[in-house]
């Protein structure tokens, strides 16, 4: 590797130095803590973490120690080298090592894998690599262990509970410095603390996974129902909607039965066995199934607003970001074979239109072909040359995601940037030659004849729910005017202009705009706080010289006082952008 490429631009580059730093981690613990047992330690999206299992519980006081212990390592400059061994001697040495969870992953590789350990110092760890060359890469001023947190081996609840170390690594101090800020601001941004002080949303025990929406969100919920649903009909989709409940036999026939089983609930009805639905594709497909169509109707694009509900692990739930309960924007797109690049097309401009609304910067992978799949390889093969295709002729960068396709098809998936840059997996596009063979489905061609439509699944916002927490992230809970649960409050000075001020909540309530009031006997510096506070976009203070001539003083939560309009006139701003959805 060229010294030019030691740098965070190349990706490969960037996981080879954090996977590194986690060895490190890794070997600090082991000096400080020699009893300590390892289990793994990757690099993820902003950092690093290792599983650790120990009887000792890691506080803020033993990662600052650690960390030193660290940087010690970095500035040792010990080299990493590279060996392999045999099964019989890598189990030997591990065990020698009393190193239970590397033998264990020993004896689950495939006979012919290769079993490569790197040895830094006197540390040694069984790894498939990469890593760089030495510690000495590893910026000792340029990393930092960010909390410790509970995480079952190999994610199953029914084994111990290990300890598991996050941190993150930069190449300067500068770069650290700036994710750092960022995590704190995300911190104040997080859409579970401001969904309770802003009165949107909230989860309860009695619920857990299954959030509860209070006024104010069900306002921002229904307007992006009322967007989506503009937006649809613009392109062409018709609404439908299918069951939540539907029979256990369904679901063998889709296929979730053997590749989604355990994510799924289960009833009893009439002493027949049920499921409630985790994803809406198989009841779609019901509908499409009721009547026969004429190659001249399609394609077909049907679209629904279906609730989902998915079992999810409790350790996994995250405020709105994972729940058990989900209102999935779903569509399903029938059509010929030589309708799908067009069709493919359309789902890609439409999500950029409606990305683009809030302001979203977004970045595209290409899943392929899953270990477990369902079909034949040739359409398999056919349907990702297909979407790949696409991507090329609209000229959309794009990185491969191998293995990570859905299993009846490959799909194109939509990664969002927020204001902090940080990514959120929403729409995915989903091209799908198998479902449509285990329905059954037809339409009559041209020759008369029946024959099998070509299926597009896809989904834009995601789930309602998880755009909501994004969007309340992203905005920071100032939602812009058009989604803010109350878009102007009207604050009298004094009582001598409470006879105006209601006069003006009147006329604005009238035009359509959601419009609080504050007239309590507070000063008004104290009332426009209070609004900042709830994050609210308009202010009008209204006082003597307002009622006398008829004007309202406004205030942009943004912005401060803005000057004196009359009233018809800040109807007509607000109204044009609301227009615009600013």
């Amino acid at each position: 590797m060229s010294d030019n490429l030691y740098t965070f631009e190349n990706a490969e580059y960037k996981d080879a130095y954090r996977h590194t730093t986690a060895h490190i981690l890794a070997q600090a613990v082991k000096r400080l803590f020699p009893a300590v047992k390892l289990a793994i330690g990757p690099a993820i999206a902003d950092g690093f973490y290792y599983d650790f299992d120990t009887p000792e519980t890691f506080t803020p006081e033993t990662l600052e120690l650690i960390e030193a212990e660290m940087r010690k390592i970095s500035k040792e400059k010990l080299a990493l080298e590279r060996f392999e061994l045999s099964r019989e001697d890598a189990l030997k040495m591990v065990r020698e090592q009393n190193e239970p969870y590397k033998a264990e992953l020993i004896n689950d590789l495939p006979d012919d894998a290769v079993i490569s350990f790197y040895k830094q110092g006197e540390f040694t760890d069984m790894c498939a690599g990469p890593h760089v060359d030495t510690t000495a890469r590893i910026k000792a001023n340029a990393l930092k262990l960010t909390t410790c947190t509970g995480a079952y081996w190999r994610g199953d609840a029914e084994n111990k509970m290990l300890q598991r170390v996050y941190g993150t690594c930069f190449m300067s101090k500068d770069e650290l410095d700036e994710h750092l800020r960022l995590i704190e601001e995300a911190k104040l941004r997080d859409h579970r603390k401001l969904g309770r002080e802003l009165d949107l949303y909230a989860l309860y025990d009695e619920g857990p996974g299954f959030p509860f929406f209070f006024p104010k969100g069900m306002i921002i919920k229904n307007e992006l129902v009322a967007f989506w649903r503009e937006e649809h009909r613009r392109a062409g989709y018709e609404e439908i909607s299918t069951p939540l409940i539907l029979n256990e036999e369904l679901w063998h026939r889709s296929g979730h039965w053997d590749h989604y089983k355990e994510n799924m609930y289960f009833t009893k009805i009439d002493d027949g066995d049920y499921a409630i639905k985790p994803m809406n594709c198989p009841g779609g497909m019901l509908a499409f199934k009721r009547r026969m169509w004429s190659y001249r109707e399609l394609p077909v694009r049907t679209a629904e607003l279906g609730i989902v509900h998915r079992h999810e692990l409790s350790g996994a739930l995250h405020g709105l970001m994972r729940v058990r309960y989900i209102t999935q924007d779903d569509a399903h797109i029938y059509m010929m074979p030589e309708h799908v690049p067009a069709e493919i097309a359309a789902v890609i401009e439409l999500a950029d239109r409606i990305y683009s609304v809030f302001g979203f910067e977004y970045r595209v992978e290409l899943s392929t072909r899953p270990e477990k799949f369902m079909g034949e390889i040739e359409k398999w093969d056919m349907a990702e040359r297909i979407l790949e295709d696409v991507l090329i002729e609209k000229k959309i960068n794009y990185r491969i995601n191998p293995g990570d396709g859905a299993f009846y098809g490959p799909k194109i998936d939509f990664h969002l940037l927020d204001c902090l840059k940080r990514s959120w997996q929403c729409a995915t596009l989903q091209l799908d030659f198998q479902m449509p063979e285990r329905f059954e489905l037809e339409y009559v061609g041209s020759d008369g004849e029946k024959h099998r439509p070509v299926m597009i699944h896809r989904t834009i916002l995601g789930s309602l729910e998880r755009f909501m927490a994004i969007l309340t992230e992203h905005y920071a809970g100032a939602f812009p005017l058009w989604l803010a649960p109350v878009q102007i409050v009207v604050m009298p000075i004094t009582e001598r202009t409470h006879a105006y001020a209601w006069d003006v909540f009147d006329k604005l309530a009238a035009a359509g705009f959601r419009v609080d009031s504050d007239f309590r006997n507070e000063k008004i510096g104290f009332k426009i706080r209070e609004a900042q506070m709830q994050k609210i976009p308009y202010m009008l203070v209204l006082g003597d010289k307002e009622a006398e001539n008829g004007l309202v003083t406004v205030r942009k939560r943004h912005e401060g006082d803005t000057g004196a309009v009359s009233p018809d006139v800040f109807i007509q701003n607000l109204t044009n952008e609301i227009r615009e959805r600013g």
